[in-house]
C-alpha cells in the first residue's frame, strides 16, 4: 500500500492514543511483514477477480497501485498479460521479487498518489480496499488523477472497496471475525472516527505459531464520492457491481467493483 507526504493519526503503541505524525507510505510494508501478510490472506481465491481483469484490459498493459506481494499481479502475469505496480513498501517489492515470475513485474517504489510507472496503460487497478490507505481525501483525489495519467485514452481505472456501514459499530469500536479455520483465526478490530471518515483497525491473526497483529489506518469513502473523485480526474463511471462475478450492486451489497473509463478524446 501507498499514501502521500501529509499528516495522518497513529496511535499510542499501548493504547491508541492519537498522535499526528508524517504519513509514511513504506510503514505499512514495515509493520507487517510481508510473510504474514502472505499467509493471512493465503484463503483468498484470485481466480475469479482476475479472470475479470482479463477482460477488462483488453490485451493490457496493467498497472496495479498497491501491488504488494502480487496477489494478483502473478496471476496476470501468467495469463500472458504485461504488469508493472506502484508499491510504497519496498519490503513487500522484495517478497514479489523472489515469488516465481516477481522479476518480470517491473516496480516503481513510492506513494501511488503520485509516483509514475513507465508506460501507459490500457487498465490500472486498486484493488483490496486500498484507495482507503491514502490517508485524506486530497490524497485520494491526488490518486484518481494519477491513474488518469497513467491511462492510454479509452483505457480503465478498476477499484475494490467496501462499502462504508457505520451503523455496524457499537459506542465507536466493533470487533468481527474475518476467517475461523482449525489452523488460523483472523479478527478484526477497528474503531471508527466519523468527523474524518477514518477507521483505525487491528487485525489479529492466531496460530500455533502464536499471534500477529496487524494494524492499518482508513480514510473511508463512500461510491458516490469516488465517483466524484474520478470525474474530478476526467474519467466517467463505466460499470459497479457487488463482486467480481458482476453480481448486480444493490442497496445490501457491502463491497463494490467499480470501473471508470478516461475519456477517448482526453
Amino acid at each position: 500500500m501507498g499514501g502521500i507526504p501529509g499528516t495522518r493519526r497513529r496511535a499510542d503503541p499501548l493504547f491508541r492514543r492519537e498522535a499526528t505524525l508524517a504519513f509514511d507510505p513504506s510503514e505499512y510494508g514495515r509493520r507487517i511483514p510481508a510473510d504474514v501478510y502472505d499467509e493471512a490472506y493465503a484463503h483468498l481465491d484470485p481466480e475469479t477477480a482476475v479472470n475479470r481483469l482479463m477482460a477488462l484490459a483488453d490485451g493490457g498493459p496493467l498497472c496495479e497501485f498497491g501491488i504488494g506481494t502480487g496477489r494478483l499481479a502473478l496471476p496476470l502475469l501468467e495469463r500472458g498479460l504485461r504488469v508493472a505496480g506502484v508499491e510504497g513498501s519496498p519490503e513487500m517489492v522484495d517478497r514479489l521479487r523472489a515469488k516465481p515470475g516477481g522479476n518480470q513485474v517491473e516496480v516503481a517504489v513510492g506513494d501511488f498518489a503520485h509516483t509514475r510507472a513507465p508506460g501507459e496503460f490500457g487498465l490500472v487497478l486498486l484493488a483490496f480496499n486500498t484507495i482507503f490507505a491514502l490517508p485524506d481525501q486530497a490524497a485520494q483525489v491526488a490518486c484518481f488523477r494519477n491513474a488518469a495519467a497513467h491511462l492510454r485514452p479509452g483505457g480503465r481505472f478498476v477499484i475494490e472497496a467496501w462499502v462504508p456501514d457505520p451503523g455496524a459499530f457499537r459506542a465507536g469500536g466493533a470487533l468481527r471475525p474475518i476467517r475461523v479455520a482449525p489452523d488460523a483465526v483472523l479478527l478484526e478490530a477497528a474503531e471508527l472516527h466519523p468527523a474524518e471518515q477514518r477507521m483505525t483497525t487491528t487485525k489479529v491473526r492466531l496460530t500455533d505459531d502464536g499471534v500477529h497483529l496487524l494494524p492499518a489506518n482508513h480514510r473511508y469513502a463512500w461510491p458516490a464520492e469516488l465517483d466524484l473523485m474520478a470525474q474530478l480526474a476526467g474519467m466517467t463511471r463505466e460499470s459497479r457491481w457487488a463482486d467480481w462475478t458482476a453480481r448486480p450492486f444493490t442497496d445490501d451489497s457491502r463491497e463494490h467493483i467499480t470501473v471508470y473509463r478516461r475519456g477517448a478524446g482526453a
